[in-house]
Formats: C-alpha cells, sequence, structure tokens
C-alpha cells in the first residue's frame, strides 16, 4: 500500500520563511576588520576546542568570499601550517564589550611575506598570491556587507634584517597611506602589533622593526601599537603559542575600544 503526504501550499511557504528567518549562511550588517600582514596574524597556535567553536556574532569571509560563522583557523595561506591567531580573540572581546554588534573578519595575512610583497602587483610565490591585490579585492567584497571598522597588521619577522628594518617605515607608511586611499578609509583605525620578544632575541634587526612599529603612531594619524611583551612561542622562537595568540587578540582589542572611547 502507498501512502501519499501532501504538504499544504500554505504551510509549505510558512516552513520556508522560518528557515529562511534562521538561516545562518547571510550576515546581519557587520563590524569589518581586515586582518592583514604574516604568519603570527595568520596564527600558527594549535586549536583547541574553544578554537572551533563559531561565535554567533562572529563571521569570517572564506577563501571563497563566502561568509561563515567564524573559528580558527581563519586563514588560508598556508594549509598544512594554519591556526590560531589574534583574529578571533580579537573578535570575542568586541562582541563581548557590546550585545549589539556583529563582527565581520576578512582574513588576509600572508606567512613568510615581507613588506615588499605588500604593495599593487606583486607576486607571493609561497603561497602563490598577490597579498596586497587580494586583500583589497577581499575588502571590497566585504564591504556590501558592512562597514571597515579597522585594520590590524602584524609583520615583520621577514623584515629583521639590518638593510630591511632601516627602511621599513618608510615602506610601512607608504602602506598604510595607500591602503587607506584604495579603501575610501581614511580615518580608519589602523593598530600594528609588535615582534615577540623571542624573536627579537633570536634577531636583534627585530628590535629595529619594533621601534618602528612603537614610533610611527606619533607621526601617521589613527595608527595605535599593540605590545607583544610576555608574549611566549610555541618552541619555534618564531610563532605565538595558542595561548599568546589569544591573549594578543585581547590586546589588539583594547587598543581598538581605547581609541574608539576617545573619539566618541
Amino acid at each position: 500500500m502507498k501512502i501519499q503526504l501532501r504538504l499544504n501550499p500554505l504551510l509549505f511557504l510558512l516552513l520556508l520563511g522560518v528557515c529562511v528567518a534562521f538561516r545562518q549562511d547571510v550576515p546581519p550588517r557587520l563590524k569589518l576588520f581586515l586582518l592583514i600582514g604574516q604568519s603570527n596574524m595568520a596564527g600558527r597556535g594549535i586549536p583547541e576546542a574553544e578554537d572551533k567553536q563559531p561565535h554567533g556574532r562572529i563571521w569570517m569571509l572564506t577563501k571563497e568570499q563566502t561568509w561563515v560563522p567564524a573559528r580558527d583557523p581563519l586563514h588560508f595561506d598556508k594549509p598544512a601550517v594554519i591556526g590560531v591567531g589574534p583574529g578571533l580573540a580579537f573578535a570575542q572581546k568586541l562582541v563581548d564589550s557590546d550585545e549589539e554588534v556583529n563582527v565581520g573578519l576578512i582574513p588576509c595575512a600572508q606567512g613568510g611575506s615581507g613588506i615588499d610583497v605588500w604593495v599593487p602587483d606583486a607576486y607571493y610565490a609561497a603561497t602563490k598570491s598577490y597579498p596586497y591585490d587580494d586583500a583589497i579585492k577581499r575588502a571590497k567584497k566585504a564591504l556590501e556587507n558592512g562597514e571597515l571598522a579597522g585594520i590590524l597588521w602584524h609583520q615583520g619577522e621577514s623584515d629583521s634584517q639590518p638593510e630591511k628594518a632601516a627602511v621599513y617605515a618608510q615602506k610601512l607608511t607608504a602602506l598604510v597611506s595607500r591602503i587607506r586611499t584604495d579603501l575610501h578609509a581614511e580615518n580608519v583605525p589602523f593598530l600594528v602589533g609588535t615582534l615577540g620578544d623571542f624573536y627579537v632575541k633570536k634577531h636583534p634587526a627585530a628590535a629595529q622593526i619594533n621601534t618602528v612599529l612603537e614610533d610611527l603612531p606619533k607621526t601617521v594619524p589613527n595608527m595605535y601599537v599593540v605590545l607583544a611583551r610576555g608574549l611566549t612561542d610555541k618552541g619555534d622562537t618564531t610563532h605565538f603559542d595558542t595561548s599568546s595568540a589569544r591573549t594578543l587578540g585581547r590586546r589588539f582589542a583594547d587598543a581598538y575600544l581605547a581609541q574608539s572611547k576617545k573619539h566618541k
């Protein structure tokens, strides 16, 4: 005996409406943050259970430029080694501080990239990407769903050589100006993180990079420094461990929230 079930058209439309209302692939308007730099922004910490849990008000732009609830790893630059970076902890502190905010993260960091490939048309063979051009393209796509609220930069390990450190201030200043112009983001906060103590100990020229990062906010408008002092590495004297990556993210959030209060 065959049993045929027929769904009332009105009931079908009602169920469809409920599904659309609760769908999780379309985010609300987002407060957007661009995550750029090299591996310590991309994240190399080992993910733990808490890092893999998506947050209801934090979204991430995937490699395919679609929005999904955010979880670590956020980045996709080097799939074999990606892990926990500062981005998710940064966003978590922001949403915890404001129950109405929805954050959208735009992961664009490229592990190992020197500042010289963060210019238009520069190809970076290690990740088969155009770091600057790809970041601008992804940011413009993300802007369809919100407003750019901040730019987070952690980079400098690859430029921790005397000759490169000597011109780092000039190149970073030019990068800030260029990215603000290309994204029409003249007043958007640009937050820079210093290199870890463990890296400075191993590469003395990294101290010059940190001096630049700490001094530039004195002359570049709306730039803020986030100190990585006291944080620890994952055993390779290069990358923040999981706990330190989260701590760095919260420090980025503290810096962002502090400047927000000053400009209210």
